[in-house]
């Protein structure tokens, strides 16, 4: 099965296909040296002392595992052959899903995780603890990797179904349903909703006990990280989990793919705000909002 190549009758060297291995080769030179200095700092100057800095490393992580898949999509749409097997096929488009799951839930964490030390800060301080948030990301990687199973199957008998096939583009091959046709879209809807909401209750929470916030430091990036957040969603999840329900073709939905894709370059602007915001003098914020 690891030694079965696919034919090498790729998309061809149109326009298109030339500008997504531009976009997909910025991503990369971009997003390669943003989030492995990201990582680094987050474990290097934090020390995983805060539900936050968890859930962020694991953002990066999730990032990096993207970023290092994407050289091989570049290789691809620049020349139109897929040199490697079924099996690297096969895990690079679960390591691009797997991106879009885990940052959503990971973003959405993060923005839970302020909502409780805002609106609920002595009532929610047993639930945001490291250990807490370390069990949620190890669920949330479990959950990721089973969620993998059923796909990579299906994945796999589309692909050796198929007498003329290439990676991530089929032209002449007829995909088998997938198991979970909806489960991606369903997800990054719900994560968003959580999202708006959890923004209304921080903002509605701010401007009600003004001079409680008062004594926040820094209210803006409060704010920032869930405008982050929401911007993370709306840019760049929605409109592919949209494409995907309304089921276009290659012409709609790669330019998502590559929107999508974009995510991990931006995200090292979440990890400034937050740390800005809560991290330098995070003590006194709690210590604020306790007294609050």
């Amino acid at each position: 099965m690891m030694n079965i190549t696919l034919k090498e009758n790729g998309p061809g060297l149109d326009r298109s296909n030339m500008a997504y291995a531009i976009v997909f080769g910025c991503i990369v030179v971009l997003g390669l040296p943003l989030n492995a200095v990201s990582l680094w700092t987050l474990i290097r100057r934090h020390s995983l002392k805060s539900p936050s800095a968890v859930f962020m490393i694991n953002l990066a992580l999730s990032d990096l595992l993207l970023v290092i898949s994407l050289p091989m999509r570049v290789y691809f749409y620049a020349t139109g052959s897929w040199p490697l097997g079924i099996m690297a096929c096969i895990w690079i488009t679960m390591l691009f899903r797997n991106n879009i799951r885990s940052s959503s839930i990971f973003i959405t964490f993060i923005g839970v995780d302020r909502l409780l030390a805002v609106v609920y800060p002595l009532r929610s301080r047993h639930l945001r603890s490291t250990s807490n948030a370390w069990k949620a990301s190890a669920f949330v990687w479990i959950f990721a990797l089973v969620v993998n199973v059923p796909e990579s199957i299906n994945f796999s008998k589309s692909l050796y179904n198929c007498s003329a096939s290439t990676c991530f583009e089929f032209p002449r091959c007829k995909l088998l349903r997938p198991p979970l046709p909806y489960f991606q879209s369903v997800l990054v809807f719900t994560m968003l909703a959580v999202n708006v909401v959890s923004t209304a209750m921080v903002s509605w929470t701010l401007r009600r006990h003004l001079s409680d916030s008062a004594r926040v430091n820094n209210k803006m990036n409060v704010m920032l990280v869930f405008a982050m957040n929401l911007i993370m969603f709306i840019i760049f999840f929605f409109p592919l989990s949209l494409a995907l329900v309304l089921k276009n073709g290659k012409n709609a939905i790669m330019p998502t793919v590559c929107l999508a894709s974009m995510n991990c370059c931006l995200d090292p602007l979440l990890y400034y705000f937050s740390l800005d915001a809560f991290w330098k003098k995070k003590e006194d914020v709690d210590s604020s909002l306790a007294r609050g």
